[in-house]
């Protein structure tokens, strides 16, 4: 069994370290962080380093990990950095034993699908990707790297969801839908039209409420 690491140690940490016991392919060797003191456990994980750190384990064989980071931006950003510092890094992708995916959909490197998610046939899940507790994603949707849906998310049949997005808790798209990059849905909207990239939409039917920048956060520091 591959010893692995889990880079970030917040509450998202948590999820995905009960989901890698649940699932028994990886044994989690320790955690990541770059914020909190070396030598601080999370659920009896110890923190082991920072992110430069993780060269001198790569020599030590254990070259494979998760990036258990829930913003999209900053998941991106932690992807970037290791790339440099360790080219060699290999990205797993972790899958709770409840999901429930077509043996027809495909599913990119260093994604996440936690507990009863739902994946229809031809759906297409791209690179470092998140679908979150209960969310449901419909047949021929895709949704590119770094993107993300909150728990009770359902998404439609033939939907297209652009990179660096976030569609938020328990929001409803219906079929046909495309929703551009770097794009936030806010929680409980319907999403009845296109939404363009770059755009912060919510409500029931959603409407356009702003532009927003790359990597704007969207996730409580609570």
């Amino acid at each position: 069994m591959d010893k692995v690491l889990i880079i970030g140690a917040s509450g998202h940490a948590k999820v995905i370290i009960e989901t890698i016991e649940l699932g028994g392919d990886y044994q989690i060797h320790g955690l990541i962080d770059t914020y909190k003191p070396k030598g601080e456990k999370l659920l009896d994980y110890e923190i082991l380093g920072t992110e430069h750190d993780i060269p001198d384990f790569v020599s030590k064989g254990i070259n494979k990990g998760i990036i258990a980071i829930g913003d999209n931006w900053t998941r991106f950003l932690m992807q970037s950095r290791i790339k440099e510092v360790s080219p060699d890094f290999e990205f797993v992708t972790v899958i709770h034993p409840s999901a429930i995916i077509s043996p027809s959909v495909r599913i990119g490197v260093g994604t996440i699908i936690l507990a009863s998610v739902t994946i229809n046939a031809e759906a297409r899940i791209g690179n470092f990707c998140i679908l979150n507790t209960d969310a449901n994603f419909d047949h021929d949707s895709t949704i590119q790297d770094f993107s993300s849906l909150a728990p009770g998310v359902t998404v439609g049949g033939n939907v297209s969801i652009g990179r660096c997005t976030a569609i938020s808790l328990g929001a409803n798209v219906i079929q046909g839908i495309t929703i551009g990059r770097h794009s936030i849905v806010g929680a409980g909207s319907l999403i009845l039209h296109d939404v363009a990239d770059f755009s912060l939409v919510y409500g029931v039917p959603a409407k356009e409420i702003r532009s927003i920048k790359e990597g704007e956060s969207y996730l409580s520091k609570s």
